[in-house]
C-alpha cells in the first residue's frame, strides 16, 4: 500500500504579531516537506488547490515542479485540482510538463472543490457547479487520450483539431476522481475507468466500505478497457512518538482550523469529546503513535481494500517542525509496519489483500 501526505499550504502564525504569517514562506515550507517525504520513503505528496490567506496553495504545479528537481521517487500530485474553475487544456499541459520534469511521477486528482473561493475568483457561477465539472472532466479525459482534440462545450471555446502538448512519455497521465463520499461520483469514476479518491474527514471511516464495494461492482459491470482500478483515502492525521501527547498537541491546531472554517460555513467549533472519539478507534482522524496509526490503516484496509492512504497534517498553524516530525514518523515507523503486515498477509495461503 502507498502512504503519503497532502497539504493546502497552511500559513503559520507570525510570532511577533500573533497574526497569520507569510504566504510566501508557506510555499517554501511545502517544498521542505515534500523533500523530506521523499527522503523517508513515502510514496505520494499531494497539494490541494485553495485561494485563502490561511491556505494559499493556489499554484500546485509550480511547487510540485520545484519539488521534482529535489526528489527522486515520490509521486507528485494535486489533492485536488478544482477542475470546475480551471481550463482542462492548461491543467493537462502543466501536469504533463511536471511529469516530464519528474520522469513520470505526476498525477492529477480532479475534484469539484468543497471550498468554492475559486468560483468568483475566476468568474464562474456556483449555479453551474455540477455542469462545469462534468464538462471539464470530459474534456480532460479526451485530452489524455489523444494529442489532437476536436471538442465543443458550453463553458469553454471550441477546439478544432487542436494540438495539446507536451505528452507524457508513458502515454497518459494518471487522473483520479475525488469525492467526499458521493455514490454518483463513485459510479462516475467506474464508468470513466478512473481510480477514485475518497476524502474521509469525519465520522466512522469504515462507513466508506460500501462505496468501495459499489465502485468495484460498477467497474466489473461496465468493463472499461484499460481501466485504472484503484482506491485511495485522504484523511486528517498526525503521528507522534506518544499517542496521547500527539492527540493533545494536534487538538489545538485541529480546533483552530475548524473553528475558523466554521465561522465561514456556519457550523460550530469542534468539541474535545467529539475529537477524542474521532481520533480513536474507527474514527476519521488518524492521530496517535506509529503503532496505533499503522493498526488503524490496516483495519481500514481490511474493510475497504484501498491502495493508498495519505494524510493532511499541517492545519491550524501546526509548527513546521511538528509537521516534519510527523512526516518522518509516517515514513520511517508507520510505513514499515504497514508494509510488513500486508506482505505477511499476502504470503498466507488463501489470503488476499
Amino acid at each position: 500500500m502507498e502512504l503519503g501526505v497532502y497539504s493546502f499550504g497552511d500559513v503559520l502564525r507570525d510570532p511577533a504579531t500573533g497574526g497569520l504569517g507569510s504566504t510566501a514562506q508557506a510555499q517554501r515550507n511545502l517544498l521542505e516537506a515534500i523533500r523530506l517525504a521523499d527522503e523517508v520513503g513515502l510514496d505520494y505528496f499531494g497539494i490541494g488547490e485553495h485561494h485563502t490567506h490561511e491556505m494559499p496553495a493556489s499554484a500546485a504545479t509550480v511547487v510540485l515542479g520545484a519539488a521534482a528537481s529535489v526528489t527522486k521517487n515520490i509521486i507528485l500530485g494535486s489533492a485536488v485540482t478544482v477542475l470546475s474553475t480551471d481550463d482542462p487544456v492548461r491543467v493537462y499541459q502543466q501536469f504533463a510538463t511536471l511529469d516530464a520534469l519528474s520522469n513520470g511521477r505526476a498525477e492529477i486528482t480532479a475534484g469539484r472543490g468543497s471550498s468554492t473561493e475559486s468560483f468568483p475568483l475566476f468568474g464562474h457561477s456556483l449555479n453551474d457547479y455540477d455542469e462545469l465539472y462534468a464538462e471539464k472532466l470530459d474534456l480532460l479525459m479526451q485530452i489524455n487520450d489523444a494529442d489532437r482534440i476536436t471538442w465543443q462545450g458550453r463553458f469553454r471555446p471550441a477546439l478544432d483539431d487542436a494540438l495539446v502538448v507536451p505528452r507524457p512519455d508513458k502515454g497518459k497521465l494518471p487522473i483520479w476522481l475525488a469525492t467526499g463520499g458521493n455514490p454518483n461520483s463513485t459510479v462516475r469514476a467506474a464508468i470513466a475507468g478512473l481510480p477514485v479518491s475518497y476524502a474521509i474527514i469525519g465520522g466512522d471511516a469504515e462507513r466508506f466500505a460500501p462505496l468501495a464495494e459499489l465502485y468495484r461492482r460498477a467497474v466489473e459491470q461496465v468493463k472499461v478497457p484499460g481501466a485504472d482500478v484503484r482506491i485511495s483515502v485522504a484523511s486528517p492525521g498526525f503521528v507522534g512518538d506518544d499517542a496521547q501527547a500527539a492527540k493533545d498537541l494536534w487538538w489545538t491546531h485541529y480546533h483552530e482550523a475548524f473553528r475558523a472554517l466554521g465561522e465561514i460555513r456556519g457550523f460550530p467549533a469542534p468539541q474535545r469529546a467529539a475529537y477524542d472519539r474521532e481520533a480513536n478507534g474507527a474514527g476519521a482522524l488518524f492521530v496517535g503513535s506509529p503503532d496505533e496509526i499503522a493498526d488503524r490503516i490496516l483495519a481500514l484496509h481490511g474493510a475497504m481494500g484501498h491502495d493508498r492512504h495519505f494524510f493532511q497534517m499541517d492545519l491550524g498553524q501546526l509548527p513546521q517542525k511538528e509537521f516534519l516530525k510527523s512526516i518522518e514518523l509516517l515514513g520511517t515507523k508507520v510505513k514499515p509496519l504497514v508494509d510488513a503486515a500486508l506482505a505477511g498477509k499476502a504470503g498466507t495461503p488463501g489470503a488476499t489483500e
